[in-house]
């Protein structure tokens, strides 16, 4: 039963209203509700999804009887499997009362949240409970049944039949429970759920939901917003798996956790690139294996390549279990490139260029409407040509990992905050620590698998910090295979892998450290209203952009001031905000229905020059690790010096470079000026290669670089570390391949400090 009824362009004025109620008219709210829903009759079949305000063009293919029919986790895959998504009942609850009786008054659509139009709902409460029965299919008779949630918000009892299976928190994380002592031995089984969700009073992380969704918060997401589904297995099954590659020594990492580790089980796994057969192996479960990967494909944002795995588990000769999962080839690190500690991909600097993405959708809240959905941002993030994505704290269904995979797009995983920004007016709750911790742990451990998670971000913003450094160790001795941010943004204490900077409307970047890489982990937030868009239709304010041309043009200026960073600065990666709006807040390059600001291209060309970093071979080498000779002189000299011609006999001789209270200080200067000159022969270069000549220098002070008499480049002021920098064309065509030229500079020190040093390299991969 396909949704005919949902629609663009209807405000959704109740949930609004209801939206904007003080806290002390929703007790009265929630009582009016209430009754309202005792009175209406429950008639399953015609549970339709509301009208938001505005809507993707997805949401009209929503089965409601059967949403979101893929199979939920695609990294652990078996056959037999029963979707339990499509209409349930519902009602809303109290404190401490008693599983109501049947039939709840109310119906929903699982597995969107009840605050969103396609649910059928479109009110938040904080007490929900759910009900519907299903059969157990007759061939799965004699196993063991599970039943897996994706992911519930916040807190959750599941009863089978009338009795408590399991009680768990956490709204982000996939949980599972063994049903079958509580199965019926025949005819229907009953299913109810209830659920306590406080949002932004109970000190849980939340992320950006917001009971009062205002300015950067959003719209809560109560109750079941992940898939619902039944499995058959045996007695001994496998639990799950934990796969990290190593590229370095062409192997595969591999455990295999079952249900029983006491049993000795045996695993066979069989390696595969498509149709092909790799490698085939056979070892021991609940213990790491290491499987070798001859000369393998690497995963890399412009070639994901996925090999596929198939692990069957046994014991005492016979199969008890078998699953289908896959793997990239992979490695993220930091280190020396150059002059700075880079992030790398595959042992090579890469640099990391995506924008920030909430997750939010304006017909289903935290939960898209299709698995297209989900697709379709991941392929329109690739069109614009980013290459990483931060997905800002929030954890997504694993098929949108499954997507990031196999279409090649990095993640920064961040863990979803604890009190996100509340509103002044309320009571600030205590952070619950403890389960912020635990839940932490349990989103490492959920989604280690996914080669396109390539690091995870602890705390965001300063929002609900605690224990930054500690818990930036601990997820790094959960997962030492990939980098860990302990806060993006500020409270920096100096733990983890990268020294992340926000900066509006940026960019910027830190002083370097020793032993991190430097990130601007938010800038941008170019505003744009697009008319018919948006939200609010009555939303008016003041954007930085009036047209697609003017967003255009300041984010083009954006990706420049960017480029400088990463070439002379040390930047290793920048997250752009943001990919999409969200409700109220309007500086997407997409509208919140999807719908592209600018064209995508256009985009992908600004980003082009961003994405291989360069690298640089000495043509005239400074001084920064060895001193190189130099003829100098703090006395004026004559106006032709800078002259090939000129003869600097009567000059001293020094190694750069040349100042006072610098490390690299090869030679004293303390007078207000000096004049260098340096001999060099480039070699049979081509033209090419000449066209690729930078000047890299340090300065402190105003510099002037000559090259056989013709200027080269002039800087005022100071830069703290060694940059590149272009050469005119004039002096660049100055220059004589296999034959003597001469290097020039001028420096006249600058009001604090003083220092020079210079030389000529040529850049070697990059697009120009």
């Amino acid at each position: 039963m396909k949704n005919r009824l949902f629609e663009p362009g209807f405000a959704a004025t109740g949930r609004e209203l209801a939206s904007r109620l003080s806290r002390q008219l929703q007790s009265f709210v929630l009582l009016f509700v209430v009754v309202a829903f005792a009175f209406s009759s429950v008639n399953l079949e015609a549970q339709r999804a509301k009208r938001a305000a505005i809507a993707t063009r997805w949401a009209k293919d929503v089965d409601v009887t059967n949403p979101l029919p893929e199979y939920p986790r695609p990294q652990m895959v078996r056959k037999d499997w029963l979707s339990l998504n499509g209409i349930w009942q519902f009602q809303s609850g109290l404190a401490d009362e008693p599983v109501p009786a049947n039939p709840l008054r109310s119906k929903i659509v699982v597995p969107f949240p009840v605050e969103s139009a396609l649910s059928g709902v479109m009110m938040h409460f904080d007490r929900l409970w759910y009900r519907r029965t299903f059969s157990v299919p007759a061939d799965w008779n004699g196993k063991r049944i599970i039943l897996h949630f994706g992911a519930v918000d916040y807190e959750s009892e599941v009863y089978i039949n009338g009795k408590s299976v399991g009680i768990h928190k956490g709204g982000y994380d996939p949980f599972s429970y063994d049903i079958t002592p509580y199965l019926a031995a025949a005819g229907p089984q009953e299913i109810v759920v209830r659920v306590f969700d406080p949002t932004d009073v109970g000190g849980q992380p939340r992320g950006k939901q917001s009971t009062n969704p205002e300015g950067i918060m959003f719209t809560p997401t109560s109750g079941i917003w992940q898939s619902v589904w039944l499995e058959p297995v045996n007695q001994l099954s496998i639990k799950d798996l934990k796969i990290v590659p190593d590229i370095d020594k062409n192997e595969l990492h591999l455990t295999v956790n079952t249900t029983d580790p006491s049993r000795a089980a045996a695993i066979h796994v069989a390696v595969k690139d498509g149709d092909n057969a790799v490698q085939s192996f056979d070892g021991k479960a609940d213990t790491e294996v290491r499987i070798s990967i001859p000369a393998p494909r690497l995963w890399t944002p412009e070639t994901p390549f996925l090999y596929s795995l198939d692990i069957s588990l046994s014991a005492g000769g016979e199969n008890t279990d078998q699953v289908s999962s896959y793997f990239g080839m992979r490695k993220i690190s930091i280190g020396k490139s150059g002059d700075y500690i880079r992030m790398l991909l595959n042992n090579q600097p890469v640099f990391q260029l995506g924008p920030l993405d909430q997750g939010f959708w304006p017909e289903g809240i935290y939960t898209a409407p299709t698995d297209e959905a989900l697709k379709s941002d991941i392929e329109m993030m690739k069109a614009m040509g980013f290459n990483m994505v931060r997905k800002h704290i929030k954890v997504e269904p694993a098929r949108w990992y499954y997507w990031a995979d196999k279409l090649g797009l990095m993640v920064w995983q961040d863990m979803p905050s604890p009190n996100s920004y509340p509103d002044v007016a309320q009571a600030i709750p205590p952070i619950d620590k403890e389960e912020f911790e635990s839940e932490l742990h349990r989103m490492v451990e959920t989604h280690w698998n996914s080669p396109s998670i390539i690091m995870w971000v602890v705390f965001n913003e300063g929002q609900g910090e605690f224990d930054a450094g500690r818990l930036a160790g601990m997820v790094k001795a959960l997962d030492p295979s990939r980098l860990v941010n302990e806060a993006t943004g500020f409270n920096i204490t100096g733990a983890g892998d990268v020294n992340d900077l926000h900066l509006y409307p940026g960019p910027g970047v830190r002083t370097p450290t020793p032993n991190q890489a430097l990130a601007n982990g938010e800038m941008g937030g170019i505003g744009y209203r697009v008319t018919g868009h948006t939200w609010n239709a009555n939303e008016v304010g003041n954007y930085a952009a009036s047209n697609p041309d003017d967003l255009l043009y300041l984010y083009a200026e954006y990706m420049n001031d960017v480029k400088d960073l990463r070439d002379n600065k040390g930047l290793s990666a920048v997250v752009y905000t943001e990919v999409t709006d969200v409700m109220q807040e309007l500086v997407g390059l997409m509208t919140y229905d999807r719908i592209p600001k600018v064209d995508p291209a256009k985009i992908a060309l600004a980003n082009h020059f961003m994405l291989k970093m360069p690298t640089y071979t000495a043509v005239v080498a400074t001084s920064d690790e060895t001193g190189q000779d130099w003829k100098y002189t703090t006395t004026k000299p004559a106006d032709d010096w800078t002259m090939p011609g000129y003869s600097d006999a009567q000059w001293l001789e020094g190694k750069g470079g040349f100042g006072s209270g610098n490390d690299h200080a090869g030679t004293s200067w303390t007078t207000s000026d000096i004049w260098m000159r340096k001999h060099f022969n480039p070699g049979s270069m081509s033209t090419d290669q000449m066209a690729n000549l930078v000047v890299r220098d340090i300065h402190m002070g105003t510099v002037e670089v000559f090259i056989n008499g013709v200027r080269a480049y002039t800087s005022r002021g100071q830069n703290s570390s060694w940059e590149y920098r272009a050469i005119s064309s004039e002096a660049r065509a100055s220059i004589r391949p296999n034959a003597d030229n001469v290097l020039s500079v001028h420096c006249a020190r600058g009001t604090e400090s003083q220092f020079i040093d210079a030389g000529l390299n040529e850049r070697i991969s990059a697009d120009q």
